[in-house]
């Protein structure tokens, strides 16, 4: 992911060879946002703790792992078990003893942060950070991490649960893979919305998740969304502000076609800017297609525009939904998914809707699809059961 972090951390390395916690208290963003919270006079409820706050009280959670257990976890960091790259560094499989010596293997996920990439080490810190506080069925679980300076260099790594049904883009985009059913469509993008409307509503300080994609929509076993890769998420607004604001001097972060028009021209942030990233994902799944695709005939390689040419309650709707469904799904559930993806996608964003009514929504589509596609989503699971099996290549 070809991106920058504006989180400006002003922690110093520990000794090398040393084994550390990540220090987390430090971090200018943060601490700028307690230091708000502290002068604001008008405050006579008690001021909402901030993300390093929070962690410290959970950071306990986390498991420390040493760098010679994930190599061997992993066989030496085997090319075979890559099971992904960004600019961060490799996402490998691999397999962990238990904490506590007693009970079965546990296969996981290992992040191993390339040492050269300073936007990597960013990442590394907010997802510590992040990850160690947020507690959901819809957003990947942090198991540990490792940090080491030592005579060999920087080493830091994260210890991931295993989601062995890989990514939703995957699923969308792949050939490769058995099409997608309708109704898993619908239920990966129910999870997605419940754990954005956690990340929105649901903890003592607002998390804007700022890199909602169908790459970060992971599948675990049961094909149950969760999200993943939380190294650009920063806390919202907190008080009478609206937004917050990041430099947009060294280019947007995020990834192209998904960051909210807003986000784009001023640097300005909020959960607002998740629920356009939302609306284009929603297109994703309606169409079977990719936000940009320069494969396409120049019409119909971007994604927003190409659908335009077929409204929601127009005749040519069914049009633009994927071919690879064959007919199997629900006209009308559909055309209130592509509504719903236009409220999202509102260049207005205070007329977006929340997350939560985005949820309820969702849950409306659902009931309206559930008729004739049981027998469908039961034998594309098992397709899943198979994949998941495979040795990673």
């Amino acid at each position: 992911m070809k991106c920058f972090f504006p989180f400006k951390d002003k922690t110093k390395s520990k000794k090398q060879g040393a084994q550390s916690a990540p220090e987390l208290r430090n971090q200018s963003k943060s601490s700028d946002l307690v230091l708000d919270r502290a002068t604001k006079s008008s405050s006579s409820l008690p001021s909402p703790r901030s993300i390093p706050e929070l962690y410290k009280e959970k950071e306990h959670n986390l498991r420390v792992f040493s760098y010679q257990e994930l190599r061997e976890a992993t066989n030496g960091f085997n090319r075979l078990l890559k099971l992904g790259e960004g600019g961060f560094g490799s996402v490998y499989k691999g397999t962990i003893s238990p904490e506590h010596g007693q009970g079965s293997p546990i296969v996981v996920a290992i992040k191993r942060l390339n040492p050269r990439s300073l936007q990597g080490h960013k990442e590394w810190l907010a997802e510590v950070q992040f990850l160690g506080v947020v507690n959901h069925p819809n957003l990947v679980k942090l198991l540990g991490y490792c940090s080491v300076d030592g005579e060999r260099g920087i080493q830091r790594l994260l210890v991931y649960e295993y989601m062995p049904n890989r990514s939703l883009e995957d699923h969308l985009f792949n050939r490769a893979l058995p099409t997608m059913p309708w109704m898993t469509r619908l239920q990966v993008m129910l999870g997605s919305a419940e754990g954005l409307a956690y990340l929105h509503q649901g903890l003592e300080v607002q998390v804007i998740y700022r890199d909602f994609k169908s790459s970060n929509v992971l599948l675990d076993e049961q094909f149950r969304a969760k999200l993943s890769d939380f190294g650009l998420a920063r806390e919202g607004p907190t008080g009478d502000r609206t937004h917050v604001s990041t430099s947009v001097s060294g280019g947007v972060v995020g990834t192209y076609g998904y960051a909210a028009p807003e986000y784009i021209e001023t640097g300005h942030l909020s959960t607002h800017s998740d629920l356009w990233s939302f609306g284009v994902v929603l297109y994703e799944i309606l169409t079977g297609r990719r936000v940009l695709d320069k494969n396409r005939p120049p019409a119909e390689q971007k994604l927003l525009y190409w659908v335009k040419q077929f409204p929601a309650d127009g005749k040519r709707f069914s049009m633009i939904i994927d071919p690879l469904l064959r007919g199997q799904y629900s006209l009308t559930a559909a055309r209130k998914l592509a509504k719903l993806a236009d409220s999202c996608l509102n260049k207005n964003a205070k007329d977006r809707p929340t997350m939560s009514e985005v949820v309820e929504v969702l849950k409306q589509a659902l009931q309206d699809s559930e008729a004739g596609t049981s027998s469908e989503n039961r034998s594309f699971e098992a397709s899943g059961s198979k994949l998941a099996k495979r040795k990673p290549k």
